[in-house]
């Protein structure tokens, strides 16, 4: 749950701190260039929180989370409390992306059923304030996995594959979830979920295609209507569920404790979650040439492989998964698409993350490879 914050009659001030705080693993100081008007937002902020019994009673610190590649993610710290704030990246915006305000629809209900939620606490939708829609929610202290074990897991028998068995468990027990039991019942449009995915991503794609990947990624898509399966009963869907998007309690690797990231969160069809993990997820039979998108370094961790991946999602679901290679392939294209999405936006002067050079880097392999997991498809 959020923390309480003290009321000690003073207005809060500002202070962007570019030196040392102290504060939890996975944050740095503000990039330049993504600087928010802090005044403003803590103007904005002070009464509407307030409203809920929450008063700020100290100036503002501000610290960034850099580890994500497009929504941008800063902890808000008012003395002892800290808050999360997140708003959509600078510049132009695809079509459905970057949605601030589905993801408080989100937070704001499923914590009560769903406790690796984190508690939204309030949306913004003007943009005078920062720019932007933005999101406040509650901060939660643990341990996000990269490409390597914290130190509190790695001395730990077996950690890496406890962390990968739990990280399919919450996939899992999030589609078990009942979407009516928490508000969410009209979230989405689950009938014809996979069809209307592949015609928005097609469009995507088009929005930013290059010559030289077209023919293969239209390929793709074609292949992908022509095989498209029979989708078993809705869940609600994250959309972008992977190892770095959970977060651990130190020394604890058998259970995920949040998730973050919700802003394309739906009603769907539950295997495009399991689908998109699985190209987030090293295996043994990845080649240089040939492999998932994944954390670099975790392909050497000890997680369990692909395939007892979705071994342990369909007995924890009963979900039927033997169409699964469709569903992958899908995911692929997909994360193509995206990794185009944010290289133009770096080519365009919206972002300036130099991390986005690597991203457009990865587009030809990822094509290829989504070819290839499309072939293979059995209609």
């Amino acid at each position: 749950m959020m923390n309480t914050l003290r009321s000690d009659g003073e207005g809060a001030s500002v202070t962007v701190r570019h030196g040392t705080l102290d504060s939890p693993p996975e944050l740095a100081p503000v990039r330049p260039g993504e600087e928010l008007p802090w005044d403003r937002l803590v103007d904005y902020l002070a009464p509407r929180l307030a409203e809920q019994g929450v008063h700020l009673p100290a100036a503002l610190s501000v610290r960034q989370f850099p580890n994500g590649s497009a929504n941008l993610t800063y902890l808000l710290s008012f003395g002892e409390v800290r808050l999360v704030l997140r708003r959509p990246p600078f510049g132009e915006i695809a079509p459905g992306a970057h949605d601030m305000r589905r993801e408080y629809r989100v937070l704001s209900k499923l914590w009560r059923q769903y406790g690796r939620a984190p508690r939204a606490l309030l949306f913004c939708a003007d943009r005078d304030v920062v720019g932007s829609d933005f999101v406040v929610s509650e901060y939660r202290s643990g341990v996000v996995i990269w490409g390597a074990l914290p130190a509190s897991m790695r001395g730990l028998p077996d950690a890496a594959r406890r962390v990968g068995l739990a990280t399919v468990d919450a996939l899992a027990d999030l589609h078990l979830v009942d979407p009516s039991s928490c508000g969410l019942g009209d979230l989405g449009r689950p009938e014809g979920y996979l069809t209307r995915q592949l015609t928005g991503w097609r469009h995507r794609w088009e929005l930013v295609a290059t010559p030289d990947l077209d023919a293969a990624m239209t390929e793709t898509g074609d292949r992908l209507a022509r095989t498209l399966p029979p989708s078993p009963a809705s869940a609600i869907l994250h959309n972008d569920f992977k190892i770095d998007n959970c977060q651990f309690t130190p020394g604890a690797p058998d259970r995920v404790t949040s998730v973050f990231d919700w802003d394309m969160a739906t009603l769907g069809d539950p295997l495009a979650d399991l689908g998109a993990l699985l190209e987030y997820w090293p295996d043994p039979s990845d080649t240089p040439d040939d492999h998932a998108l994944h954390v670099p370094g975790l392909e050497t961790l000890g997680l369990p492989t692909r395939a007892e991946v979705v071994e342990r999602y369909a007995a924890r679901t009963g979900i039927d998964v033997s169409r699964i290679s469709w569903y992958q392939a899908f995911s692929c294209w997909r994360t193509a698409v995206v990794c185009q999405q944010l290289y133009n936006r770096y080519l365009h002067g919206d972002s300036a993350d130099e991390r986005m050079v690597s991203r457009g880097e990865s587009v030809p392999g990822l094509a290829a490879r989504a070819l290839r997991l499309a072939r293979e498809v059995v209609g």
